[in-house]
């Protein structure tokens, strides 16, 4: 199941992209599937909604949106900045 891959690279990019602020400051994150991929939505969204509620995220929520194309893409990260 390579969609657990795909999660878990969604991850380190969301990650990455929130630093210097701890991955808990993750509000939610919004993925673009496009509809060209090889991947099983239902099992990717499993896969992230698992390790999004588990530290060091605590349940940042997901947004899945489907696109034309073959792009798969962390679109935008809601980030609680603590102001």
């Amino acid at each position: 199941m390579h969609e657990f891959s795909v999660a878990l690279e969604i991850c380190r990019i969301a990650e990455a992209q929130a630093a210097p602020r701890p991955a808990s400051a993750i509000v939610s994150v919004g993925v673009e599937i496009g509809e060209g991929t090889d991947l099983v939505v239902e099992n990717l969204n499993f896969c992230l909604e698992t390790l999004l509620a588990s530290p060091p995220f605590e349940r940042a929520a997901l947004a899945v949106e489907r696109v034309p194309g073959n792009d798969l893409r962390v679109a935008w990260l809601e980030v609680d900045d603590g102001r």
